[in-house]
């Protein structure tokens, strides 16, 4: 089957060898589109290897077709139409994958938005809704806003009537984030964000993809009780912290990442990201934002327009098949 591959930095198609078939609790899915996320850029780049086990071939969320189903298996039938969340193995033509982290794409949804679908809105799912914790009326704020996580978190939040600022870097992306639901837009090219997150009322819950120095600032308007979510290191991975304040105003900072989770993990948070919103999937009233679309190809333009900061929602690669 045809797969990338990685060689000196650069990626290229390369025939590999077949899968083998799926263990008793797997499905093999033929891949018809993947969502390109940062952690795919990281991992080409040397810096985010793949955990162990997992395959060393990039991409954290498929949409396609149930070729094989494992023994095990009694949810899943072959030729359905599915979305799947990866640990690895997403660009190529076949993955196997754990059935627990399979969910059933909705009728009206095309299968560029389903690849656009688990990564993001499982990501944004599980570190607000569940390890912050975030409660009713709790006010939310998330950087790169326009990124595929953060469009994802503000269609969450104006379902779940939680108000929510994001925080971008232009004035189109503000438009584009306040068309889906956010309360509030900052551009931290032109407005001070402590200032106006200040102006705003604080905030109890902070996305953070970033790192570095954002962190101690982000305290500054994090209220009583408050938690900072630390998903990324788009920024720096060290930075300043004031322990004072985060004492002072029992404040807390979470670190956390989705793609080292058992499977199980995975299954939970999906199982309970639909029981909440499964309604809203299905009805269209929440979906992935799709930003631009790429042939296989064109996998490396796909990689260089994610890693210019240009995208407002997800970029999706269609695989030949």
């Amino acid at each position: 089957m045809q797969a990338l591959q990685l060689s000196e930095g650069k990626v290229h198609w390369s025939e590999v060898q077949p899968l083998p078939q799926p263990a008793g609790n797997e499905v093999t899915v033929k891949v018809s589109s993947v969502g390109v996320n940062r952690a795919d850029l990281m991992q080409i780049a040397g810096k985010y290897p793949p955990p162990p086990g997992a395959s060393d071939i990039p991409g954290l969320e498929v949409s396609g077709i149930v070729a094989e189903v494992g023994c095990s298996v009694s949810s899943l039938q072959k030729g359905q139409r599915v979305a799947a969340l990866l640990a690895g193995g997403g660009f190529a033509e076949y993955v196997n994958v754990p059935a627990e982290q399979v969910l059933f794409v909705p009728d009206n949804w095309t299968d560029e938005m389903a690849a656009g679908w688990l990564e993001t809105f499982a990501t944004a799912y599980l570190n607000v809704f569940m390890l912050a914790n975030l409660q009713p009326k709790e006010l939310v704020m998330t950087h790169a806003g326009a990124s595929g996580v953060g469009s994802s978190l503000i269609q969450l939040c104006r379902e779940s009537g939680n108000p929510i600022t994001a925080v971008v870097g232009s004035s189109d992306k503000e438009i584009f984030c306040k068309e889906l639901g956010a309360t509030d837009t900052i551009n931290r090219y032109q407005q001070d964000i402590i200032e106006t997150m200040k102006d705003i009322g604080g905030v109890d819950v902070v996305l953070n993809p970033v790192a570095g120095d954002s962190i101690g600032k982000d305290q500054h308007y994090l209220n009583q009780d408050g938690r900072i979510i630390l998903i990324g290191l788009m920024g720096a991975r060290e930075g300043t912290v004031d322990f004072g304040r985060m004492l002072m105003k029992r404040q807390r900072i979470i670190g956390s990442t989705l793609r080292s989770l058992a499977p199980e993990r995975k299954g939970e948070i999906l199982t309970q990201m639909w029981q909440q919103f499964g309604p809203q999937f299905t009805s269209g009233a929440i979906q992935p934002v799709i930003d631009k679309t790429f042939e296989q190809k064109d996998i490396q333009q796909a990689l260089d327009y994610v890693a210019a900061n240009k995208t407002q929602g997800k970029v999706i690669v269609k695989i030949d098949g």
